[in-house]
């Protein structure tokens, strides 16, 4: 069963939590992981494989640099999910 957009970004919120220390309620739909949250690209590489084993989904290398803002992971990791 796909998960709610809300059940998505918590699930991120704690990814990107744990990998970088950024408090989860930083962690909006909005922000940029690059220019809000200061995500290097290293990271973003571990925030993506560890979203892939949360959410049991395959976000490909080509779509990671698509995924600008925490509003695009949250859309495609839902679609990726149904």
């Amino acid at each position: 069963m796909a998960q709610s957009e809300q059940e998505i970004l918590d699930g991120l919120a704690e990814i990107v939590n744990e990998e970088t220390g950024i408090e989860t309620d930083q962690v909006e739909l909005d922000k940029s992981f690059t220019d809000d949250l200061d995500i290097d690209s290293l990271s973003m590489m571990t925030i993506v494989v560890n979203a892939e084993e949360k959410f049991g989904v395959k976000i490909p290398d080509d779509e990671v640099k698509n995924l600008k803002t925490v509003r695009d992971a949250v859309t495609f990791i839902g679609g990726a999910q149904g």
